[in-house]
């Protein structure tokens, strides 16, 4: 661990003076230099709703830790918005976000050598990347989650911003007129938080909780409410008790932490992107977790709550159920989870869920009871086959059909998919391959809510297969395919597919197979070259120059 900063000017004397008048210049005084000092990472940004309310949560977190004994020191990092650059070119920064948010976390703490940090985060890369960070430096930190949107409303439906993808593609499939397109645009997302369904953000939000590195039911509160602001405030006084316990990061993020993640991710059927995420926290924390550790998980955990995209509620209707340590008390009581596991409140897992009821409430149904699951094991599921060697990850449940050979509709990237699809180019039976999506070949690994979205708003949703080596919005869902590792870059069967293909999808069976003969595909290989990258300077060209496997976290250290 590094010393407190102010320790050392008061150790070191008079050779640090220097140092002691630039911190009066912002605010020490005498004392002061005898207090922890405690950055608060600041994500604030009005680039996208999820991020626009931190400010107000990093000035609670502030103030919460100068009344409890630390001088708080507030800096920013950046954020792109998922939601906004969905489709367009500018979505390839988006998990390179992460990767940023993590570096300029760890710098700017590790350079100031401060005592511990309040994380401050909202859109989808924040969590995992301060998560790294924290991870990575093993200073005492707590991470503070921005809150959920309110969910829009037209027409006696709840609204989020998935709707308006969808709404896109039944209007190309004459299923909707422009008026209804506009008005559904016009409401899905109604002021500050992040997309409000069990997508990315509220996913990762609540596996953070989960792990402990957040407070309970931190992770379902709305953006706008008092109570997120309060959670803030309470966050720094329970980060300042840790710095004095020396209670570190990496004495929570430990293998059952992780575990106990999964299972809440499995439980509250969230998003694909967790795989990706928590490879990549566990990488930074040395935590040995593999790809296949997921399917272990989701063999024994059922899916317990009905939340969008593929049910019909919102993570505000779970807040108000009970939120995630109703979900995790479910699973402590079935032996699904660590109860010894330690949290950030210096208590353990079962310690924190003493007062939560056994069961949910009756009179609702986001949660429902253990004997009534929304499916009886979890969903996201690790897929094998001589198309992904190293594992791929698909979304099993709430789909019509889990099995579909077909022949493959190969495109070399996700516009010329979303194109095909709303011309109406693509039937019922086809596989759609899209590649050179992934964190090499993109680089960046596009999500691709777009295309899927399109399908299901043309009401293709249960009778097309995708597979990609790129990655899905926590709003995707359907008979769907991402993370192909190795990615077709780097000369993964995904780059061999030819138009007209078959190819399997087996959701049951957990295969993704190219139904050619291993000779063909020996012919194919020796015939093939890595296409030129697509980028040569700037972020995505060191990116795409040290990016692992996605099966592997899409880590660059």
């Amino acid at each position: 661990m590094q010393e407190n900063l102010g320790s050392k000017i008061i150790t070191q004397g008079v050779q640090r003076s220097p140092n002691r008048s630039m911190l009066r210049a912002v605010g020490f005084t005498d004392r002061d230099f005898e207090k922890p000092i405690v950055g608060v990472a600041n994500a604030f940004s009005t680039i996208t709703p999820c991020n626009m309310s931190l400010n107000e949560l990093a000035q609670r977190a502030e103030v919460s830790l100068r009344d409890a004994g630390a001088m708080p020191q507030v800096f920013g990092t950046i954020t792109v918005s998922d939601g906004i650059a969905m489709g367009t070119e500018g979505m390839k920064y988006s998990l390179v976000s992460r990767e940023v948010i993590a570096d300029s976390i760890e710098t700017a703490c590790s350079a100031q050598a401060m005592d511990g940090v309040v994380a401050i985060g909202g859109c989808d890369k924040n969590m995992p990347g301060a998560m790294m960070a924290i991870a990575r430096m093993n200073i005492p930190a707590i991470f503070v989650y921005g809150g959920t949107i309110k969910p829009g409303h037209y027409n006696g439906r709840d609204l989020t911003i998935v709707s308006a993808f969808e709404a896109v593609g039944e209007f190309s499939a004459h299923k909707i007129g422009e008026k209804e397109l506009l008005e559904v645009e016009r409401r899905a997302c109604p002021g500050a938080g992040s997309c409000g369904g069990m997508y990315t953000a509220n996913t990762m939000s609540s596996a953070i909780e989960a792990m402990g590195m957040s407070l309970p039911y931190s992770s379902t509160m709305a953006a706008v409410d008092p109570e997120k602001a309060e959670s803030a405030a309470r966050s720094g006084e329970v980060l300042v008790e840790a710095i004095r316990r020396q209670l570190l990061p990496r004495q929570i993020m430990t293998r059952k932490a992780f575990e106990n993640a999964i299972a809440v991710v499995m439980a509250v059927g969230g998003s694909t992107n967790a795989v990706l995420h928590l490879l990549a926290m566990a990488h930074a924390a040395e935590v040995p977790l593999a790809i296949d550790d997921f399917e272990t998980i989701r063999e024994r955990v059922p899916v317990l709550c009905d939340m969008k995209p593929s049910g019909p509620y919102a993570t505000t209707d779970l807040h108000r159920a009970g939120g995630i340590p109703q979900v995790v008390k479910m699973l402590l009581n079935h032996g699904l989870v660590h109860g010894d596991a330690i949290t950030i409140t210096g208590k353990t897992v079962a310690e924190n869920l003493a007062e939560v009821p056994d069961a949910p409430r009756k009179d609702q149904a986001v949660i429902r009871q253990w004997d009534a699951p929304v499916y009886p094991q979890g969903h996201l599921a690790i897929m094998k086959g001589n198309l992904a060697a190293e594992g791929a990850v698909a979304k099993i449940t709430g789909i019509k059909s889990h099995q579909i050979t077909g022949p493959a509709r190969v495109f070399e990237c996700e516009e010329d998919c979303l194109t095909a699809i709303l011309a109406g180019n693509i039937k019922a039976g086809d596989v759609i391959v899209i590649r050179y999506e992934g964190p090499r070949g993109g680089p960046g690994m596009r999500e691709m809510l777009s295309p899927t979205s399109a399908l299901i708003g043309a009401g293709l949703g249960g009778s097309v297969g995708l597979i990609t080596d790129g990655r899905f919005s926590g709003g995707t869902y359907g008979l769907v395919v991402g993370h192909v590792a190795p990615e077709a870059q780097v000369g993964g069967l995904i780059a061999l597919v030819h138009a007209g293909d078959s190819i399997t999808i087996d959701a049951d069976k957990r295969i993704l197979q190219l139904n050619i003969d291993d000779a063909e595909i020996a012919r194919r290989r020796a015939a093939w070259k890595p296409p030129t990258p697509r980028y040569t300077r700037g972020v995505l060209a060191k990116y795409a120059a040290q990016v692992s496997s996605s099966s592997r976290g899409a880590v660059t250290d």
